[in-house]
């Protein structure tokens, strides 16, 4: 199966080295280019690519609108949105993912990552650039209420599960660690992902550590 994927970003040079990139793996090809926000979301609609890559900082409409406006809350038939970019400043990640983004990969982090960063998010997943991720997950221990004895609507097994997944760890190492198959740790994170109403492994960060389950 191929993955068809739009590409956002007012630079031209830009897109042409992404296209590149992208187009040498076998299952990925670029169905679509945008030179700014509105165009993207236009194109978006339209064409309904299995992915958009987004720049953050755009002309008009930046990369955070975008997201919202493909991804967001309460829109109907999202699409997976990787903000793609050279700034990770935190604000920025942060309020990605809030509106909906499925993954936020840096310029410089390799096409390997890149290519990844596409495939998870074609698949309801969700990639983070490592580099990112521990100064996100001290931004939302900052920002949680960090409260206590909360109730939520997730089991014994599924809390412990999602706080291995708020601490970094893949399918294989939350399997391991809990003496579990891969096929039990599936299907939690799947029971987890419906119980919560949310849509991939980010968004279980976000809700592990603004509702005190994360680190505890």
């Amino acid at each position: 199966m191929t993955i068809g994927v739009l590409l956002a970003d007012d630079q031209a040079m830009v897109r042409r080295g992404l296209r590149l990139i992208l187009e040498d793996q076998p299952d990925i090809r670029v169905v679509a280019e945008a030179r700014d926000g509105a165009e993207a979301v236009e194109l978006a609609r339209r064409v309904r690519p299995d992915v958009c890559l987004v720049d953050i900082l755009m002309p008009g409409m930046d990369g955070i609108a975008v997201t919202r406006a493909l991804a967001g809350a309460g829109v109907p038939d999202p699409l997976p949105v990787v903000v793609v970019t050279t700034f990770d400043l935190d604000e920025y990640v942060y309020d990605a993912l809030r509106c909906g983004a499925a993954g936020f990969v840096l310029k410089d982090a390799g096409p390997a990552l890149l290519a990844e960063a596409v495939r998870a998010a074609s698949t309801g997943d969700a990639l983070i650039s490592p580099s990112i991720t521990p100064r996100l997950l001290g931004r939302l221990a900052r920002r949680a209420p960090r409260a206590t004895g909360a109730v939520h609507p997730l089991s014994e097994r599924e809390t412990d599960v999602v706080r291995a997944v708020a601490a970094g760890r893949t399918n294989q190492e939350i399997a391991a660690a809990l003496h579990i198959s891969l096929s039990t740790v599936k299907g939690h994170i799947s029971a987890i992902l419906d119980k919560l109403g949310i849509r991939n492994r980010v968004e279980i960060i976000v809700w592990a550590w603004e509702n005190g389950v994360a680190g505890q």
